[in-house]
């Protein structure tokens, strides 16, 4: 493992200091059950390298990230879920530490599983025209 800090609880995790229950292992990336679930077969997907940000974590630790949540809502044959990764207080993490959750959302409930709003802002196409052209150049 990379970089760690020794409070982080997923460093922790990944260590085998704290106890989890394991699905899939690799060299980069650990993910295991939600104690915490919103749903049956709640998962986390964590890279290996401590970074607390999407921005921060060099790309090699993302590579398996994405397979490896596919792999599990293909093993519990999920038709419906949520992929979530959020980066900061305000956008709700709670763990200073990348993670991906794979959230089930069973058809039998509308309330089990993650539960959120969508409040779009109205932007016209020129407003929308100028940010996207302003976006490209810093790519």
């Amino acid at each position: 493992m990379a970089k760690s800090l020794a409070s982080c609880i997923f460093c922790k995790i990944i260590k085998g200091e704290i106890p989890s229950f394991k699905i899939v292992e690799t060299e980069t990336t650990f993910s295991f059950l939600d104690i915490g679930p919103l749903s049956k077969g709640h998962a986390l997907i964590i890279p290996k390298h401590h970074a607390e940000k999407l921005h921060e974590l060099p790309d090699e630790y993302l590579t398996e990230a994405l397979p490896i949540a596919k792999k599990i809502a293909t093993a519990l044959g999920l038709k419906d879920y949520n992929i979530l990764q959020n980066n900061g207080r305000i956008a709700h993490q709670e763990v200073d530490h990348v993670h991906f959750h794979l959230i089930p959302k069973p058809r039998a409930s509308d309330e089990e599983g993650l539960v959120i709003g969508w409040p779009a802002q109205k932007i016209s196409m020129d407003e929308l025209k100028a940010f996207h052209a302003e976006l490209v150049t810093k790519l």
